[in-house]
């Protein structure tokens, strides 16, 4: 009788184990799915974008290009202008977020003087918007002041990440929170050359 009992036991038991192990799976499972699914939430909830200014030798010029993700700039036109604008087909709307964004973005010399950015177009790349600006770069040129605001008066938590290159290293500007100025010098690599 007694090894019918710790039969029943040993089998009751073993029961109770698989069904534990399968609850803990089935939880660690829908945990793991939520929490992707989370992450996969937050990361479409980044507002950011990535600008260039390259200090080009071939034309002399500094070209600007600043990158937008399409779904972003397409929230943001319908929020800036009208609730219908359409960036991926209308002209219009394209040329009116490219304007937007040249007039939140100015590159000034080390005194604080303006550079005057000529606007040489913009399109729509696969899943981006491309703004391009450019410049004559002035024959004397101690560093940069740089200030990039695009979309940050619409979201506060927006990150305008800028590469500054053809100038030595690649020097990398973050613009968030409330970071409205930052600059660059050249003085240290101007005096390496002589």
């Amino acid at each position: 009788m007694t090894n019918k009992l710790s039969l029943a036991r040993l089998q009751q038991s073993a029961h109770a184990l698989l069904a534990s192990v399968s609850a803990f799976a089935i939880t660690a499972a829908l945990l793991v799915s939520a929490m992707s699914y989370s992450t996969a939430a937050q990361a479409h909830q980044i507002k950011a974008a990535i600008t260039t200014v390259l200090f080009n030798p071939r034309t002399e010029n500094i070209e600007v290009m600043h990158r937008f993700n399409l779904h972003d700039a397409e929230h943001a036109v319908k929020a800036l202008f009208d609730k219908h604008a359409d960036i991926m087909d209308d002209i219009e709307t394209q040329q009116q977020f490219a304007e937007y964004v040249a007039h939140h973005f100015a590159i000034l010399n080390a005194a604080g003087e303006p550079l005057k950015l000529a606007d040489v177009g913009f399109e729509v790349e696969g899943k981006h918007f491309w703004v391009y600006q450019e410049t004559a770069e002035p024959p004397v040129l101690e560093g940069i002041k740089i200030r990039h605001d695009a979309l940050r008066d619409l979201w506060p938590k927006q990150v305008n990440t800028l590469n500054v290159e053809g100038k030595g290293d690649i020097k990398t500007l973050t613009f968030a929170d409330s970071v409205n100025l930052l600059e660059v010098s050249f003085k240290s690599q101007n005096s390496n050359h002589h």
